[in-house]
């Protein structure tokens, strides 16, 4: 039992950000990437408010501090919750729920590549080894992971999305370590400034969506389960187990999107299986403890890149 309650929140928190990926993929059609983004901002800031004020009650005064690195959060908005997440909607109208979680399971290596670059960290054997495999096991999936498989080698407009969504996650991860601001109230100040930012590009080109009810019932899970809950339960995971441990659980994403998906009809293909095999075992090896050697601290703390990975917000 003790068990269960101490690392169910870092599980949980990864089937709600699969639910993105699969619930976006079927309300995709009844809304626009941009109306989806929006619409799960605006609603998922309240929440996140209501949630900030009792989690971090005692850290009041670090409001004052979040409006001192407003320009940051600014960023961030644009980054993570507004860039990421257009993209990432965007990707769905044209590759399955199932290759996109796959592809972004690659993320972990990817920021500590760029990590690397641009954090001066050292990558021991195993860690670039562990990069060369992911971006392996993303190639087979990106080029195979359709339904013809090697009798149809293409690339999906989507696929290549998904990659440029990943530019823009770790971006905002390399970037979040400058953040002094404690990580409840830095992801409901950015929410609610990728909401505001959002409102006037909506009333210029107008809401266009009509969506069914089975579509406002979709955005409702968006909006409460990978957009407030899910944020909640990976900062209480992040607390009680640690980045490093934590971060381990991020393998589950593509894990939780393809049983969501074969339960709700939708076939896999064993080249998708084979790729993302292939994907989470360069993971674990770019992520796992001692792969990455921490840079000069520059601001902030001092963070490997699996850390500061899974210390940030996470996206989904």
């Amino acid at each position: 039992m003790h068990l269960l309650r101490r690392y169910s929140p870092a599980v949980l928190a990864q089937l709600f950000w699969a639910m993105n990926f699969v619930v976006g993929d079927r309300v995709i059609a009844e809304f626009t990437p941009l109306e989806l983004t929006f619409f799960r901002w605006l609603g998922a800031f309240p929440i996140l408010l209501v949630i900030t004020l009792w989690i971090e009650r005692d850290q009041l005064d670090k409001w004052k501090l979040a409006a001192k690195e407003w320009w940051i959060h600014i960023v961030q908005a644009v980054l993570g919750m507004v860039g990421y997440t257009l993209l990432l909607y965007a990707a769905l109208d044209t590759t399955s729920a199932v290759n996109a979680s796959v592809i972004s399971a690659i993320n972990p290596a990817v920021i500590a590549l760029a990590a690397v670059v641009v954090l001066g960290e050292r990558i021991r054997r195993g860690g670039v080894l562990g990069i060369a495999i992911s971006f392996v096991g993303v190639v087979i999936v990106v080029l195979l992971g359709g339904p013809a498989g090697p009798a149809g080698v293409t690339v999906a407009i989507g696929d290549l999305l998904i990659l440029g969504a990943i530019l823009a996650w770790t971006a905002y991860v390399i970037i979040s370590r400058r953040i002094q601001t404690p990580p409840i109230t830095a992801t409901t100040v950015q929410v609610g400034m990728s909401a505001l930012m959002l409102a006037p590009v909506m009333a210029l080109v107008g809401i266009q969506a009509q969506p069914s009810t089975e579509g406002w019932w979709g955005l409702a899970i968006i909006i409460v389960f990978p957009s407030a809950l899910a944020y909640l339960l990976w900062n209480v995971a992040v607390t009680q187990l640690g980045p490093s441990r934590t971060g381990v659980f991020l393998n589950l994403l593509p894990v939780f999107t393809a049983v969501i998906a074969v339960a709700l009809g939708d076939q896999l293909t064993i080249w998708q299986v084979i790729g993302g095999l292939i994907v989470l075992a360069g993971v674990y090896l770019t992520t796992r403890p001692g792969a990455t050697i921490p840079g000069p601290v520059r601001s902030g703390p001092a963070l490997s890149a699996s850390d500061a990975a899974a210390e940030a917000p996470a996206r989904e």
